[in-house]
């Protein structure tokens, strides 16, 4: 296995037991009778994170058959590490500062869910791209 692929299985997993983790808060809004759209947060962050952890992992398995240099190779890697980390961010952030993160505006907290939100969709797009790239490549 590539050096690339076994720095994203240890990311994909921190970033995996973070989601997991998130279901600890996600659990205690849903007892806590808290409103609604604090529950949808953290049910999306508990959901989505993992999602994202998965797809590292996949990706890892298959990142050392694909036949491209290892510069593109590091550059998924990176790009969907990144994006990962972000969304640990911003995603449970959300939750706790009650704001969606949809616009740059508002007050501080807001903004910074919402970077954490551009960086990771940013990152996971440019980290998809170049994973078609790599696999178009290696046909």
């Amino acid at each position: 296995m590539d050096p690339s692929a076994r720095h994203l299985v240890f990311h994909g997993a921190i970033v995996l037991l973070l989601g997991l983790l998130y279901g600890a808060p996600y659990g205690s809004a849903i007892n806590r009778g808290v409103p609604p759209p604090v529950v949808q947060a953290w049910r999306l962050a508990h959901a989505s994170v993992p999602m994202g952890a998965i797809l590292m992992l996949a990706v890892a398995a298959v990142l050392s058959s694909l036949r491209v240099e290892a510069g593109v190779k590091w550059f998924i890697t990176v790009s969907f590490t990144v994006s990962g980390y972000a969304f640990c961010v911003s995603l449970p952030l959300a939750a706790i500062v009650g704001h969606r993160g949809l616009s740059a505006g508002g007050p501080a907290s807001a903004r910074i869910v919402f970077a954490g939100n551009a960086l990771g969709a940013a990152a996971s797009l440019a980290g998809t791209v170049a994973l078609v790239y790599a696999g178009f490549v290696s046909l």
